[in-house]
């Protein structure tokens, strides 16, 4: 019966070591980090479309009023 708890006990530090080292010999795996990369904005105007109606606007109020006057 000695035989068997001392092979019983030689077995379990046994296991109990190599479960205790299992994948620290090898060199840790870093994964690189992802990097989200951005489109820039589309070029846009630099002016904002609203002047350009009342401008557009203006001079056709301008242009009718020197017609009226011509008469």
């Amino acid at each position: 019966m000695r035989l068997v708890t001392t092979f019983a006990a030689a077995t379990a530090l046994t296991v109990a070591g190599v479960a205790a080292q299992a994948g620290s010999l090898a060199p840790e795996v870093m994964e690189p980090p992802v990097v989200v990369v951005e489109e820039p904005a589309p070029a846009g105007s630099s002016i904002n479309s609203t002047f350009v109606i009342v401008g557009v606007l203006a001079a056709l109020l301008i242009a009718a009023a020197v017609n009226a006057n011509d008469d």
